[in-house]
């Protein structure tokens, strides 16, 4: 096997045109230099090098032998260079995947960070919900993927209330099986973020729009509701399901500013993660502290997640670092 070492022996006895020349040149003695030469000569089983009087030159294997040394070192050089970049930070790539409240939170303020301090690190942005951010970072399409999950998700929903009909009770059992599959990170290293407060949303004229305390879920059983995204909705039929209701959902979508047009046009009430409305101006409704049936906060866990192998890269621990900065700074 040729190896990199000989070839820059050869490239040194090629330019000075002998062994003790090539020696001081590399600092080193003149029989390690003809070790290393025979060695090669032994890996390509040709010489390389032809003796004329008291000097010598390179055979015709070993001028071609030279001329792709040439380039191969050139190659190595390079790439030391900028794998020595890349650790050194003054280089590298950070692929990232976020759902699109954090992206508007969380993101900005991390990214010109890490810009600000590392301008040579390039960092991008594209947007998906989980499950679907987690296959991308497990099939390589980003390094670092920021995700969120229930504490209070079982994965399970109670059975719906007598009369539902069979569709609806498919489709929330779905949903909660989706949501307890899209949870699970044991293969991946897990960086927490915040707990971020899911707040309730109330037409302005509600009955309990004026309370000064939070509201127990149970105490909206009657409510027409608007939902969210696919796992936010598996997660309020679960909730709702554990305060002994389900709850009659007329309008679902991923679209913020639209869940709180309808809520403030009295067609419902909803639940929105606090880093949402900060994004969207919650006019004409009342926003409440929402409590689950065990009488704590419903709560949503925000984490950046990456691959045990990806977490040693020191652009993607950096990235890391800014994201659980962003968060802890809010």
């Amino acid at each position: 096997m040729i190896e990199a070492r000989h070839l820059r022996v050869l490239r040194a006895v090629a330019r000075t045109g002998s062994f003790s020349a090539a020696a001081r040149e590399l600092g080193c003695t003149q029989p390690a230099i003809s070790q290393q030469m025979k060695a090669l000569e032994k890996s390509v089983d040709t010489p390389l090098v032809v003796r004329s009087g008291r000097g010598m030159q390179l055979s015709e294997a070993g001028r071609v032998l030279l001329k792709h040394a040439t380039g191969i070192l050139a190659g190595l050089s390079a790439a030391e260079e900028e794998v020595a970049a890349i650790a050194g930070l003054r280089a590298g790539r950070v692929r990232l995947v976020s759902f699109p409240t954090a992206s508007s939170t969380l993101v900005p303020p991390a990214v010109a960070r890490l810009r600000g301090t590392h301008p040579g690190v390039r960092v991008s942005l594209v947007e998906a919900e989980p499950p679907e951010s987690l296959a991308m970072l497990r099939g390589g399409e980003c390094e670092v993927a920021l995700a969120f999950r229930y504490p209070q998700a079982t994965g399970s929903v109670a059975a719906p209330a007598h009369g539902t009909p069979r569709e609806a009770r498919a489709e929330a059992n779905l949903e909660a099986q989706q949501l307890s599959a899209g949870a699970d990170w044991s293969d991946l290293v897990a960086t927490p973020l915040l707990d971020d407060p899911l707040v309730g949303l109330l037409p302005a004229g509600h009955r309990l729009a004026g309370r000064g305390g939070p509201v127990e879920l149970a105490e909206l059983a009657e409510e027409q509701w608007i939902a969210g995204c696919p796992q936010c909705r598996g997660h309020l039929v679960e909730l709702c399901a554990g305060a002994g209701f389900e709850p009659r959902i007329d309008f679902a979508t991923d679209d913020y500013p639209a869940v709180v047009g309808l809520v403030a046009a009295g067609l419902g009430v909803a639940v929105l993660p606090g880093l949402a409305l900060e994004s969207v101006r919650p006019d004409g409704v009342a926003t409440v502290a929402v409590h689950a049936a065990s009488g704590a906060p419903a709560v949503r866990q925000v984490v950046a997640l990456t691959l045990p192998d990806l977490a040693e890269v020191p652009a993607v621990a950096l990235m890391l670092e800014r994201l659980a900065g962003a968060a802890a700074g809010r």
